[in-house]
């Protein structure tokens, strides 16, 4: 009774202990202390009270129970010594747990057997024959079904792609979003493939996740043959450098194919971005290929920027400019009219304005960056509003302009604002208190974000 007590006490110190520091062996002998030791303890008043008679039923009984409970710690403090604990990456973290349970099995059935043969003396011989035998003839009728099922755990084991990663599998390329014994689960653009685990393992197949670095979103695309490489490939990467799917730090590249063909190659953080990635830009590329008088897809309708929208645009600016309607066919060849799609930069940080646009119609957004990378927006620009005030003083910006709609724009290069300019000099003053109301706007526009402007420079915005 005594030993039993110290057992208790011994045994509720150390569950206490493991239970403060959150060890999973805590739930093991928490069963030794409330049940093992207990019914240990009941065996022995039993024995001798029979007067110790292995035979004595009631003493096979007892036996039998706590041979349960022995089995149930041993099987409980065995998962927790290889799996629970198991380091991350390591062979039996990533054991599936289909393995553990069909051990798990195993173990109860022979410990079972010991257990009857020991205390009631029972034949298992006989038992694990017919075990045997079965088994051979269950895996002789289910050979296909298994194999697949043993594929799929084998592949488990092996973990060569986890959910979430994406494959590439002959024709079917997507995100994994299932795994189980029989098939994997890809989906796809066109919907949810499910790939047999057998297949899988029969074959080779790309895991395009663990590349090592950015995926790269490659499409080829087709421009007539007149159109200068130089400059395609120019707008190509400009275009592409914009999208907000390119990896930071990173830089597109485009090639030059035969006959007007070019591919453009965009590295993204993940394959999941590719869709996404090439379908922004080809939206975007349509309308910087035509500001650049380029013919995407051979396309050579250039009707939009045509003389008759550029004299309208001008006589509609005309005050804006001091501009004689008089004098507006000599300038009518030199100007262009421009669209941008929404998300488009109609302006770029540190750049020098080649010239100003007036905004015909649509929205614009003009953005500082601060310390740090912190975007801060200070005001939207508006029909009759102007972009590039600094090409006047050839001075480069620091504010961003983006397009939040489709933006249409009256494109007037800088050697016309000269031309204009030394004639009249209202229009240099009026430039020069745009540049001063819109610095006002940036300091506003910081404290109400609640940040500092730069310290030992000038914030402007233009």
């Amino acid at each position: 009774m005594v030993l039993a007590l110290i057992v208790l006490l011994v045994l509720g110190e150390l569950q206490e202990a493991l239970a403060q520091r959150g060890s999973p062996a805590a739930r093991v002998v928490r069963l030794l202390r409330n049940y093992v030791a207990p019914v240990a303890a009941l065996l022995v008043l039993v024995a001798q009270a029979e007067g110790a008679e292995v035979e004595a039923s009631w003493s096979r009984i007892v036996a039998t129970v706590l041979g349960f409970l022995v089995i149930l710690v041993l099987i409980n403090g065995l998962n927790v010594a290889l799996f629970v604990t198991a380091r991350k990456g390591s062979w039996r973290e990533r054991l599936p747990s289909i393995f553990v349970d069909v051990g798990r099995f195993l173990l109860i059935v022979i410990a079972i057997a010991i257990l009857f043969s020991w205390v009631w003396g029972a034949d298992i011989g006989g038992l694990f024959t017919a075990l045997g035998i079965g088994s051979i003839v269950i895996g002789l009728a289910l050979q296909n079904a298994v194999g697949s099922v043993l594929s799929g755990l084998l592949l488990l084991f092996e973990q060569p792609f986890e959910l979430g990663d994406h494959l590439e599998v002959g024709d079917v390329r997507g995100r994994v979003i299932e795994v189980n014994w029989r098939s994997v689960h890809i989906r796809t653009i066109g919907g949810v493939v499910i790939v047999p685990n057998a297949e899988l393992a029969a074959a080779s197949f790309a895991n395009l996740s663990r590349k090592g670095g950015p995926y790269s979103a490659c499409a080829m695309v087709q421009f007539a043959t007149e159109d200068p490489p130089e400059t395609v490939i120019r707008v190509m990467t400009n275009v592409a450098a914009d999208l907000p799917m390119i990896v930071a730090g990173e830089q597109p590249s485009a090639d030059a194919f035969a006959a007007g063909q070019y591919e453009i190659t965009i590295p993204v953080a993940t394959p999941s971005d590719e869709y996404g990635a090439l379908s922004e830009f080809r939206r975007r590329l349509w309308y910087a290929a035509r500001r650049a008088g380029l013919r995407l897809d051979r396309d050579y309708y250039v009707d939009y920027d045509s003389t008759d929208r550029r004299r309208a645009m001008l006589m509609r600016f005309c005050a804006a400019l001091y501009c004689d309607p008089a004098d507006l066919q000599q300038h009518v060849d030199r100007v262009r009219v421009e669209r941008y799609v929404s998300g488009e930069k109609l302006q770029h940080i540190g750049e020098v304005p080649d010239g100003i646009r007036l905004i015909d119609s649509g929205t614009a957004l003009m953005v500082v960056e601060a310390p740090g990378g912190v975007r801060v927006p200070v005001t939207e620009l508006t029909r009759d509003e102007i972009v590039g005030l600094t090409s006047l003083t050839r001075q480069g910006i620091n504010a961003a302009v983006y397009a939040m709609t489709e933006v249409t724009v009256l494109a007037v290069p800088v050697d016309v604002l000269d031309q204009l300019v030394a004639s009249r000099p209202e229009l240099a003053r009026d430039f020069g208190r745009e540049i001063d109301n819109r610095r006002r706007l940036v300091s506003e526009a910081f404290v109400k974000a609640g940040l500092a402007l730069p310290p030992g420079q000038r914030t402007i915005a233009y």
